[in-house]
């Protein structure tokens, strides 16, 4: 919690315009997953629709998504990244990186490799404890942990455990 709290702070003095948690946390599962459905949000965090359709609404608003037809021929229409979202995030990704590398700036490269291993064990647990796996396989978690992008985005410095509650915003994202 001290090195999300480290992050957020960090990120808000240094720029008010980043993106708040629960923007960055969607706009990386919709960047990573494809377009999603609200229901399909919902689900993926563990929130209620109502939560996720007022956090999306905001990334509407703000054009950091837009709302597609569904590309499998479903009939709910679903949230996809837009241009202006995908660089506004890759920059937050870029500051919580930083942040990151200030916090292990005297550990050695194995202790590095280390604790990515560990944090994506921890992560793991917690998934399975809940069920809600992050979409990715074996070999995805093996790029990431050697900070190697996954096919379709960029890894997350510190992720988190995904939420319990629905009146929690979504977790961050796991490697």
């Amino acid at each position: 919690m001290l090195l999300s709290r480290h992050q957020v702070l960090a990120r808000r003095e240094r720029d008010p315009e980043r993106l708040e948690r629960s923007a960055y946390l969607l706009l990386s599962r919709i960047e990573t997953q494809g377009p999603m459905s609200i229901g399909q949000l919902a689900e993926a965090f563990g929130l209620d629709t109502s939560t996720v359709n007022r956090q999306t609404a905001a990334l509407l608003r703000c054009g950091l998504a837009e709302r597609v037809a569904d590309p499998e021929g479903g009939m709910a229409r679903k949230l996809r990244i837009t241009v202006e979202g995908a660089r506004r995030l890759a920059e937050d990704r870029e500051v919580n990186r930083s942040c990151l590398a200030r916090v292990v700036a005297d550990w050695s490269p194995e202790e590095v490799r280390e604790l990515e291993d560990v944090l994506i064990r921890l992560n793991r647990s917690a998934e399975a404890l809940e069920g809600r796996y992050w979409p990715r396989g074996e070999q995805d978690d093996a790029h990431v942990g050697r900070h190697t992008p996954a096919p379709r985005a960029s890894p997350s410095p510190a992720p988190q455990a995904p939420p319990t509650r629905a009146s929690r915003a979504p977790a961050a994202p796991a490697p």
